[in-house]
C-alpha cells in the first residue's frame, strides 16, 4: 500500500517583490506520512510548518521537490484532502448547518446525502442544539466545531489541521484535543497537524516531527508510545510529561542558538 502522503525534498522561497527580501521557508524536506497515523508539525515560530502543511494541501507551490498523494503526484487541491485553520472563515449569513454543508454542496452531493451527513457531523462535534445558530451567537471553541465539522463533512482520507485550536483559551483547547481524539478514534483519518504547543503534539501523535529555525528542515521525529485512546488520564501519564519536557528542551536549545547566532 502507497503511504497517504510523501513530501520529498520540498523547499520553498518567498519572494518579496516591494523590498526584494528573499526569506527560504523550507528546505530539502522529505516526510512520508502512512494511512491512519496522527503526525504534528512541530518548531520555532518561522519554521515552515504552515508553509509545509499548505504544500502538502495544494494550496502553494513548491520551488522544488514532489508531494505524491496515494502514490500520485499531486498537482493542486484534491477532493481526498481536507484543510482546517485556525482562523475559523465560517460564513457568518450562514447556519451552522448550512456552514457544515457547504463543501458538499459545492460537489453537487445529492441533498438527502447532504442532510444525513451535516447531520451526523454536527452531532460528532457536540452542536446538535445549535445547528440553526450563526457564528456570531457561538462561542470560538464551538465556531472551530463547525469548522471541524465541515472538513468532516466531506469525507476527506486526509486531514490538515494548522493550528485549529491555537486562538483558543487553554481549557477550551484541552476539551477539544480530547473530542479530535475521539473523532479521530472512530475511523482513523491521516491527519497532518500544525501546533507550536509542545503538550497538544504529545496527547495527539502517532509521530512528531521537530522542524528546525528557518529555513525548515526536519530535525527529529519522535514516536509517541502512550497508549490509545487517550483522555484526560493521558497529561498525568508520566510518560506524557516525559515527552513534553524532551521537546521543550530541544526546541529552547533551538532557540537559543538562534538568537546566538543573530
Amino acid at each position: 500500500m502507497n503511504p497517504a502522503i510523501e513530501a520529498v525534498s520540498i523547499s520553498k522561497t518567498y519572494h518579496d517583490l516591494v523590498s526584494g527580501r528573499e526569506t527560504h521557508a523550507l528546505d530539502d524536506v522529505n516526510l512520508t506520512v502512512m494511512h491512519g497515523e496522527f503526525v504534528c508539525l512541530i518548531g520555532p515560530s518561522g519554521c515552515g510548518k504552515t508553509t509545509l502543511l499548505k504544500i502538502m494541501d495544494g494550496l502553494l507551490p513548491s520551488d522544488s521537490g514532489t508531494v505524491r498523494v496515494e502514490g500520485k503526484t499531486m498537482v493542486g487541491p484534491g477532493p481526498e484532502r481536507a484543510m482546517v485553520f485556525q482562523s475559523f472563515a465560517l460564513m457568518p449569513w450562514r447556519t451552522v448547518r448550512d456552514n457544515v454543508a457547504f463543501g458538499l454542496r459545492l460537489r453537487k452531493t445529492d441533498k438527502s446525502a447532504t442532510r444525513e451527513a451535516v447531520q451526523h457531523y454536527i452531532d460528532l462535534v457536540g452542536l446538535r442544539s445549535f445547528a440553526d445558530s450563526y457564528p456570531d451567537q457561538l462561542s470560538g471553541g464551538m465556531q472551530q466545531r463547525v469548522g471541524l465539522a465541515r472538513a468532516l463533512a466531506v469525507n476527506p482520507d486526509i486531514l490538515l489541521m494548522d493550528e485549529p485550536f491555537g486562538s483558543l483559551d487553554a481549557q477550551t483547547r484541552n476539551l477539544l484535543q480530547v473530542d479530535l481524539e475521539r473523532i479521530w478514534e472512530a475511523d482513523h483519518k491521516t491527519c497532518v497537524f500544525v501546533t507550536h504547543a509542545m503538550d497538544e503534539a504529545v496527547f495527539l501523535s502517532s509521530r512528531i516531527v521537530v522542524m528546525s529555525p528557518r529555513p525548515g528542515r526536519i530535525h527529529e521525529i519522535i514516536n509517541v508510545d502512550l497508549p490509545r485512546p487517550r483522555n484526560d488520564q493521558t497529561r498525568t501519564d508520566p510518560r506524557f510529561v516525559e515527552l513534553t519536557a524532551y521537546i521543550w528542551d530541544m526546541l529552547r536549545g533551538m532557540i537559543v542558538r538562534e538568537e546566538d547566532a543573530a
